[in-house]
């Protein structure tokens, strides 16, 4: 079945509507700090530096329209998730640090509902927590296995349900057991990142528009349009940062796709339930994410063709009819009764993948270059921690954010081509086998998946 929209950027722009552009540069000029990428890492950035600071010149220079990117695509999924893992800070950082970490993520989640609150912007929140199942033997011994390892730290908050538990809460076909956590909130991508770029505006920051930066310098982000010279530059580019002149093995573009169901009926709903609007997840290694939108569909998303040669990004987002399929398969999988639902759209968009899959924000006080990013599809959340931690940096405040182990992490650059293709590629393959031998009955995770994890640098 063909979407009836496929690409336009995504379903929830497509809803909005997208934005009038605003102007480009109108040339060369200077500010106290740029800040180079109009998502959320950008928006939340200069939220937090002109809140602080209101007599700082703030420039955002923008490729096309705010939240073009990841912001304005993603799946809508508010949530606690430490980039890579806390086990990944035991050694260099210790316990302690990385459960502060995680504290600090959850109180995360809550600041972005306050903000959007106190700032009047709409963006269909509900804090439902977030809802993992397994549905075949493999991934329930991999769920109660992953649920005993969360509850042995602190502030995570995981409760493993029964068969039972979890079908009366969201009833997917097959299900043998969930956990849930509460700090995850469903939310509008596009309404947030279009929120927060109206408000950024109303305070004072400048914000540019069709200014494509295509080199990042210290002291200057180099455009066709001008030069901005700055005291800070701040790169919160994720997804395209490899179109950067000089970064084009830093974060390789992750591709992630979905497809979003007409409105479903009341009659659907019932069978399904989900009255929480929680979010929804699974055990698979080449997982799904969903959510059950504000006007009653299904938005579901994965991986579909995972990367592109040559770290290339795409425009609008068109998807291939093959991930389309593959979406529309899960989807039924899941939910018997969405059979005969039309999918109204289905689109595409990248992230920011570090070669150890672990996010980072830094400044270097001497260049006054900083960045954020690298989120690998947990940045809804992590970029307001990565804003409210780049203002500290820049405004040289000394505060437990500046503190936290994910600061000024340093990794090495991914494989030239065809390298980089080749073993993406070859990962995303042994993903997919090992997911269809575990459905296929295979009681234990598969040794492919073991094997990927280990090459990818996923395995900490």
């Amino acid at each position: 079945m063909k979407a009836r929209r496929n690409g336009d950027v995504s379903f929830w722009w497509d809803q909005l509507g997208q934005p009038v552009p605003r102007a480009a540069l109108p040339g060369s000029t200077s500010a106290d700090v740029v800040i180079v990428g109009a998502g959320y890492t950008g928006l939340w950035t200069a939220y937090y530096l002109k809140k602080a600071a209101p007599h700082l010149r703030i420039v955002v220079l923008e490729a096309r329209f705010a939240g073009f990117g990841a912001s304005g695509r993603n799946g809508g999924w508010l949530t606690n998730s430490v980039t890579g893992g806390r086990e990944q800070y035991l050694k260099s950082h210790g316990r302690p640090a990385a459960e502060r970490f995680q504290a600090a993520m959850n109180d995360t989640v809550d600041e972005v509902i306050r903000v959007a609150a106190l700032e009047g912007i709409e963006a269909g929140i509900v804090k439902g927590g977030e809802f993992t199942v397994a549905y075949d033997p493999a991934q329930q011994h991999r769920l109660e296995r992953a649920a005993r390892a969360e509850q042995a730290w602190a502030h995570t908050d995981v409760e493993l349900l029964s068969t039972t538990a979890a079908q009366n809460r969201i009833n997917v076909a097959g299900t043998t057991g969930a956990m849930w956590h509460p700090h995850c909130a469903r939310i509008n991508p596009a309404e947030l990142v279009a929120g927060l770029a109206r408000t950024v505006v109303s305070l004072g920051v400048e914000l540019y528009e069709n200014t494509a930066v295509s080199e990042i310098v210290p002291h200057r982000a180099v455009t066709v349009r001008g030069t901005v010279t700055a005291s800070f530059v701040v790169r919160a580019t994720e997804g395209f940062t490899a179109g950067i002149k000089g970064l084009h093995r830093t974060w390789l573009p992750m591709n992630s796709s979905l497809i979003a169901t007409e409105p479903l009926a009341a009659s659907v709903w019932e069978s399904i339930g989900w009255s929480g609007r929680e979010t929804l997840g699974d055990m698979a290694h080449a997982y799904m994410y969903a959510q059950r939108t504000s006007d009653d569909r299904v938005a579901i998303g994965g991986r579909g063709v995972p990367y592109r040669f040559g770290s290339k990004t795409d425009a609008d987002g068109q998807t291939p009819q093959v991930t389309v399929d593959a979406l529309r398969e899960i989807l039924v999988r899941f939910f018997p009764a969405t059979k005969g639902a039309r999918i109204d759209h289905a689109w595409s968009g990248v992230l920011g993948v570090p070669r150890d899959w672990a996010a980072t924000v830094g400044l270097d006080p001497q260049t006054g270059l900083g960045w954020a990013g690298g989120y690998v599809g947990t940045g809804v959340a992590t970029t307001n921690l990565a804003g409210r931690t780049l203002t500290d940096l820049i405004l040289g405040r000394s505060s437990s954010l500046v503190e936290l182990p994910w600061v000024n992490h340093r990794v090495r650059a991914w494989e030239p081509e065809p390298l980089r293709w080749l073993a993406v590629t070859a990962l995303y393959r042994a993903y997919s086998l090992a997911d269809r031998a575990e459905l296929g009955g295979r009681r234990r995770t598969s040794p492919l998946a073991r094997v990927a994890d280990v090459v990818s640098g996923r395995g900490h």
